[in-house]
């Protein structure tokens, strides 16, 4: 089969389903990419219209548009490839189109006379012997491929945020941030965590002066935007987060958090179940059964747990889920009428719900990792697997 043959079928049609079929397939088309250049640039000529339509021919038959190969690449392995496989696609495609610009080396061609008089030495040169005395003068081979530099890929826990941001945007609500460096009144005060609460204590938070704390959730941003925009409000805020926590498997002194909070007229617990339902069920699978279990938080009244059924068992019972069948996922619950008051909302008039996440625990679930001190570790490794 012909590289042309392959590049019209998709991966499905050629029986790739893994990454090493997919780099082999590649492989094929530079190849042949690299074969079709050396054979323009040792091939004579006998004028210079012709050398000029024999680039522009090769270029057209791999750039063009419409009926390029690069194009029919794009469309038929990229664009058509299962989902699983598309980051391997994408990433070995993008090196292909960064090759594709050595190209422009057989344009050297057109300035190759077919018969040009040495300086001042009385010989002539055909083309075959000019081309090797431009070759002579540029270290190494011009027809082959740059050094190419490794591409790298979004990394797992922003891959993750994307998905939810992804979500909740469907949904209609908008992405607000907030400073990671936040005063206590917006971190504890504002949310109703008194001053006796444990959290606010030093082993817990990371304190820059006994008024300034690394924030230890989102929700600073809550009663931020509530300032900033009253009700109604629908939004979701994901940030880093900081507590002083000692690096283990599943605990990390910085870690990624995102909440959700919506406040209207009408709001009621029902909404925010049927809401992290739907999401729960985006997210892993329709499959996905979700429950909730009654729990306290300062800033909601009242508040729940909420757990998903296992993702690896089905709800059967596994080391994962400790033979529960259920994994715990969020807090949730309704906004405290004194966080709405704190907000300058009036909570006569509004009723709100709020949840929050960890998007470094979400990764670990649905990638089936261990170790959340992989995430801050940079190991190529690793992170290549994404």
């Amino acid at each position: 089969m012909t590289i042309d043959d392959k590049i019209q079928k998709t991966l499905t049609e050629l029986g790739v389903t893994d990454a090493a079929g997919v780099e082999a397939l590649f492989a094929d088309v530079r190849i042949a990419m690299t074969e079709e250049r050396v054979a323009l640039v040792s091939r004579g000529a006998a004028s210079e219209s012709e050398r000029d339509k024999l680039c522009k021919d090769l270029r057209d038959r791999w750039l063009a548009r419409k009926n390029g190969l690069l194009s029919s690449v794009d469309e038929n392995w990229l664009k058509k490839s299962p989902k699983e496989l598309k980051p391997f696609v994408g990433r070995y495609f993008n090196g292909l189109r960064e090759e594709s610009a050595t190209f422009e080396i057989a344009a050297l061609i057109k300035d190759v006379p077919v018969q040009a008089q040495a300086s001042g030495a009385g010989e002539v040169y055909s083309t075959s012997t000019k081309v090797s005395h431009i070759t002579r003068e540029v270290p190494g081979d011009l027809t082959l491929p740059g050094n190419r530099q490794p591409l790298g890929s979004i990394h797992p826990v922003m891959q993750m945020q994307r998905e939810i941001e992804e979500i909740f945007l469907n949904l209609g609500f908008r992405i607000e941030s907030g400073p990671e460096i936040e005063s206590t009144y917006y971190n504890f005060d504002a949310l109703n965590i008194p001053e006796s609460h444990p959290s606010r204590d030093d082993w817990d938070t990371l304190y820059i002066d006994s008024k300034t704390v690394l924030r230890t959730h989102t929700s600073p941003v809550q009663i931020r935007s509530m300032e900033k925009y009253g009700a109604p409000l629908h939004i979701i805020i994901p940030g880093k987060c900081y507590r002083h926590d000692s690096p283990d498997a599943s605990h990390s002194p910085m870690f990624h958090q995102i909440e959700g909070l919506a406040i209207a007229s009408d709001i009621t617990f029902a909404d925010l179940k049927g809401t992290l339902d739907f999401f729960a069920k985006k997210l892993f699978g329709e499959k996905i059964r979700t429950r909730f279990q009654p729990s306290f938080f300062p800033f909601t009244e009242p508040s729940g747990e909420v757990s998903i059924s296992c993702i690896f068992c089905g709800g059967e019972g596994c080391r994962v889920c400790k033979e529960s069948g259920w994994i715990e996922v969020m807090g949730c619950g309704m906004v405290h009428p004194q966080v709405l008051r704190n907000g300058g909302i009036d909570p006569e008039k509004f009723t709100g719900w709020a949840f929050g996440l960890g998007i470094d625990r979400f990764a670990m679930m649905k990638y089936d990792i261990n170790d959340i001190q992989l995430f801050f570790q940079s190991d190529v490794r690793f992170l290549r697997q994404f």
